[in-house]
């Protein structure tokens, strides 16, 4: 995932995944056997209620680059174009003012926080609204943008996340997002929370059938 003078722009959210990711990728750098340099980035959707000056004070404990980039893709989603399902164009959109954003400061590649239950529920979703067995990579070249993509933190647990957050005091920072938690993502996770309460280390083998599946991307992950 990481290679000789590579730049990382780290995705930050202001959650508690993107912000353990960063965590993460800051010290393994004290020890990472090559080098490479770390950026983190906001990408602000202007809902006007964001405050990210616990995670500024954080990026500059950490000595680690921070820009916030201003955008107005709340009022595009959810006033001009007032869509039914607002996650889809958001992301997109969202993702296109990062990648803009880490390709002006010298970024090849970027970090995004996706953890283990993710890779589940992504599998899970693509089965129930798609009918296929799919879900991301661990890396993933973006011929367009020339931009590769990295999941660092794939096996780790949701809880492990949770835990590191709680025992670090990290400043998490809520979402504004008036979707935030009744997203179809968010039904799906309950879905498997409950699955798995009813059988046990059933989320352990759907991850385990991920990666034996040979699905593209995965047979090196």
């Amino acid at each position: 995932m990481i290679e000789q003078n590579d730049r990382i722009a780290v995705g930050i959210s202001g959650g508690k995944d993107s912000l353990t990711l960063l965590y993460a990728l800051q010290g393994l750098k004290r020890f990472y056997p090559i080098p490479f340099d770390l950026c983190a980035v906001t990408v602000d959707l202007g809902f006007g209620n964001l405050d990210l000056s616990a995670i500024e004070a954080l990026c500059r404990t950490l000595d680690v680059e921070y820009q916030i980039i201003k955008t107005d893709i709340a009022k595009i989603v959810f006033e001009d174009r007032q869509e039914t399902n607002p996650c889809s164009l958001c992301a997109k959109m969202r993702k296109g003012a990062l990648n803009d954003a880490m390709k002006a400061a010298g970024c090849n590649k970027v970090a995004y926080a996706h953890h283990k239950d993710d890779v589940v529920e992504t599998m899970m979703m693509s089965l129930i609204y798609e009918g296929r067995f799919h879900t991301f990579r661990p890396v993933t070249y973006l011929d367009r943008t020339q931009i590769t993509v990295i999941r660092p933190l794939l096996y780790m647990n949701e809880a492990d996340v949770i835990g590191f957050v709680r025992k670090n005091n990290v400043p998490v920072v809520k979402s504004p997002c008036p979707a935030d938690g009744h997203t179809k993502r968010e039904t799906v996770k309950k879905l498997v929370q409950q699955i798995n309460l009813e059988a046990p280390g059933v989320k352990e083998r759907m991850f385990t059938a991920i990666l034996g599946s040979g699905m593209d991307g995965w047979g090196k992950a």
